[in-house]
């Protein structure tokens, strides 16, 4: 490996909005996330939508009205 073009390694603490934090490492000493093991929804078997800032509703907002039209033949 060339000398002096990596970041620096250090130790990280993660925080998940659910309030759970652990240490790891990574070129940031600190992240914050969304979703972790403990409340994610793969981890913990429960359903549970996620919806950050309504990205769902936006988009049938804007694209819900739109029906295929059959191609117009000219």
């Amino acid at each position: 490996m060339k000398q002096g073009i990596h970041p620096q390694y250090v130790e990280c603490t993660v925080t998940c909005s659910c309030g759970n934090t652990f240490k790891t490492h990574a070129t940031v000493s600190e992240m914050k996330v969304e979703l972790c093991n403990e409340c994610h929804p793969f981890y913990t078997g429960q359903q549970k939508f996620v919806d950050t800032g309504g990205r769902v509703q936006r988009f049938a907002d804007k694209f819900g009205w739109r029906r295929c039209r059959p191609a117009q033949e000219g």
